[in-house]
């Protein structure tokens, strides 16, 4: 008896164990590049160019993170971000959600049809449909009306909204921004599984459809819209390609660190930071870390009702 115990005691340290170097081994894989960047970051130049330094540096330094503030007009793109990004994000959140109540929770007419270009907007990437809709901004139309009108009397009066907000709040309030499908398929498997007692409860109180969405169904849905907001915040924040292709003087964090070379030679030609991109090399890293730590910021804030959100709704892979 005594010999089964300790078998088993030692069998289940050994599992254990076993638990505790993979944990390890695949929290190290996830959190190198981490720890390459903010090595990388405190460099000098004749530490990147010795062999025997890998990790720490002889003489640590910040003037990378001075660099990459000034290539990166930090302040100015942060603000520009925020503008244009997350305040899109923002918008998203609540209208895919009552784009997401409506199918979820309604019948009527043409229901498939709506849902056939709800999958097919999760399915097409947006780099197919840029060109056709930097054309459609660049001639902001509505039916062709303006066009037509165009065509008639000669005054073109379309307008050109490339390079404003509006070319993000539009698609955003229409549903068909960043990820909007996703967004709302999202909400909509979780509306689904709400139960209809709910709402009947609230009809027979007198509360009609906008009502009892705003009354019963947000308050009921605090764990998806977490969900939902963290990712388009994300999302939002990472977009490169919209901002690309959208603007030309507000330019976002995540354009400025996609070019980030180029933007640190400019800053070096301008006799704005002393030293050339091909000269140090830690500034690319320590623009990385500026880029992505107000998201870890929020994340550390958010992650526990986060990780219990994901396993309410459901979301797998």
């Amino acid at each position: 008896m005594t010999n089964s115990l300790l078998m088993r005691k030692t069998k289940k340290q050994f599992v254990s164990l076993l638990r505790a170097i993979f944990l390890l081994a695949f929290a190290f894989i996830l959190i190198y590049p981490v720890i390459f960047m903010i090595a990388e970051s405190v460099k000098i130049q004749s530490d990147t160019l010795n062999p025997a330094v890998k990790w720490f540096s002889l003489a640590p330094t910040l003037y990378s993170y001075k660099v990459a503030w000034i290539s990166m007009d930090y302040l100015h793109s942060l603000i520009n971000t925020v503008t244009f990004e997350l305040i899109s994000a923002v918008i998203e959140v609540f209208v895919c959600a009552v784009y997401a109540y409506g199918l979820a929770r309604f019948k009527f007419r043409l229901k498939k049809v709506l849902m056939f270009f709800l999958i097919l907007s999760i399915l097409v990437p947006d780099i197919m449909l840029i060109i056709p809709r930097i054309t459609n901004f660049r001639y902001m139309d509505l039916f062709g009306i303006l066009g037509l009108f165009k065509n008639i009397t000669g005054i073109d009066l379309r307008v050109n909204i490339t390079d404003t907000v509006l070319t993000f709040y539009f698609p955003s309030i229409l549903g068909v921004g960043l990820k909007g499908g996703l967004f709302i398929y999202i909400y909509m498997q979780f509306f689904k599984g709400l139960p209809n007692e709910l709402e009947e409860a609230a009809w027979l109180d007198g509360a009609g459809p906008v009502k009892t969405f705003f009354s019963i169904i947000i308050p009921s849905s605090g764990v998806v819209i977490l969900t939902v907001f963290i990712f388009s915040v994300i999302w939002h924040w990472n977009d490169w390609l919209l901002a690309t292709m959208y603007m030309s003087d507000h330019h976002t964090l995540a354009y400025m660190i996609k070019n980030i070379q180029e933007f640190i030679t400019q800053a070096w030609t301008s006799k704005l930071i002393a030293t050339s991109q091909s000269l140090y090399y830690g500034a690319p890293m320590a623009a990385c870390l500026m880029f992505i730590a107000p998201p870890m910021v929020l994340y550390l804030f958010l992650q526990k009702h986060f990780i219990a959100s994901i396993d309410r709704v459901g979301i797998v892979g």
